[in-house]
């Protein structure tokens, strides 16, 4: 399994599926990360949290607890 997490700096994926449960597969899904949203990841901090992505012609900033949610291809 392939996650955010794991794509590197200036990186094109598309998001394949979600996990997690409830009130935060909701809030993920609030952002405009859904199934087949083509996602950019313009950076990483040093220790690897947060994840800079630009999603739906917006910069956001996930935890990596958040991005490790997050199945891409």
């Amino acid at each position: 399994m392939f996650t955010l997490k794991d794509v590197k700096c200036d990186q094109k994926v598309v998001v394949k599926k979600l996990y997690g449960e409830g009130a935060t597969k909701r809030r993920i899904m609030d952002m405009g990360i859904t199934k087949g949203t083509p996602v950019l990841v313009r950076r990483v901090a040093p220790l690897g949290d947060p994840v800079e992505v630009t999603v739906r012609g917006y910069e956001l900033s996930l935890r990596k607890a958040d991005a490790q949610m997050i199945e891409v291809q």
